[in-house]
């Protein structure tokens, strides 16, 4: 099988995407992913996210378990400035490098700026704080900045504005936003299903690719009870794998690479960063994912080890 070197263009991409998962080649495409994560990464990562509200979005994604139209996690919650810190706190360990704070479209942006600074105030200096919010101008990135927040995830879902109530051109604003207030960007090609083709997938990585992103993820829609995408069809843990090895080579993120959810196949593609969940996620019904689907901090940091990878909150 023939991988070029350099960065992927979309034709090559398209073409290693619709690698069979049960031929030699995508074993040759999992081993190149893998040298690439090895030449160049040196050290694994835990990403802690915790989810800070679960209410009606009006974002309305058809696989979202928080859509306005579909609601269905088990009960509706907004934590404040004070409950998110206590959250926090009982979360993260030394393991874990980066915290994300996940809120939906709900939540309230100015208390939101309260809860980047109050919980700035309590995690140790050396670790990253990232939003993970609904979308914002220039003059609101440059708050999030100044209250503590180093990064921000954020990204052009596959068929945005058709599988969610949101403009991709609303999304792109975003993005343009982060990048001018000097916010680190985390981007993801997500949520892949099985209707979704090799060439849409292709153009959200080659969006990355423009990006320039340092922290890459891929991630698979879950068919989660209620939701309008319940029965569309998961991909498998194979074809995940597959898709990470792609985006490694075609976006040659320069610090990690994530493939989420937690996924041990995924690893043979030299995946080094995997995320601990808590509080409710978009993916289950159950208000607190740590009980559910959500892996812990332990978890992961041993995956990690167990696929050779030191974990360090550097």
């Amino acid at each position: 099988m023939l991988i070029p070197e350099e960065k992927l263009n979309r034709e090559e991409i398209v073409r290693l995407l619709a690698t069979d998962v049960y031929s030699q080649d995508f074993y040759d495409l999992l081993a190149a992913s893998e040298r690439y994560a090895r030449r160049t990464f040196g050290r694994g990562y835990v990403f802690c996210q915790v989810g800070l509200d679960s209410n009606p979005c009006p974002g309305n994604c058809s696989f979202c378990s928080m859509a306005k139209d579909h609601f269905v996690v088990e009960k509706r919650f907004t934590r404040t400035a004070e409950e998110a810190v206590a959250e926090v706190k009982k979360a993260i360990t030394p393991q874990v490098s980066d915290l994300f704070l996940m809120t939906t479209e709900c939540y309230d942006r100015t208390a939101f700026l309260q809860v980047v600074k109050k919980v700035r105030a309590v995690l140790p200096p050396q670790m990253r704080l990232v939003v993970n919010t609904g979308d914002f101008d220039g003059t609101y990135a440059k708050k999030l900045r100044e209250s503590g927040a180093t990064g921000a995830y954020h990204i052009v879902r596959l068929r945005e504005g058709k599988d969610t109530d949101i403009p991709s051109e609303t999304r792109e604003k975003t993005l343009r936003a982060i990048a001018e207030a000097g916010l680190d960007l985390y981007y993801c090609v997500e949520p892949i299903g099985k209707e979704h083709t090799y060439e849409e997938i292709a153009d959200e990585i080659v969006r990355a690719q423009t990006l320039q992103v340092k922290y890459m993820a891929v991630m698979r829609r879950v068919g989660v009870r209620g939701t309008r995408k319940e029965n569309a069809g998961e991909i498998t843990s194979r074809e995940l794998a597959k898709i990470a090895a792609v985006s490694m080579l075609a976006v040659r993120p320069s610090l990690s690479m994530n493939v989420h959810e937690v996924n041990p196949a995924g690893m043979l593609a030299g995946i080094n960063q995997l995320y601990a969940e808590y509080g409710v996620n978009p993916r289950d019904c159950a208000a607190e994912t740590s009980k559910n689907r959500g892996y812990s901090v332990r978890e992961c940091a041993a995956l990690l080890a167990e696929n050779g990878w030191e974990v360090s909150c550097n």
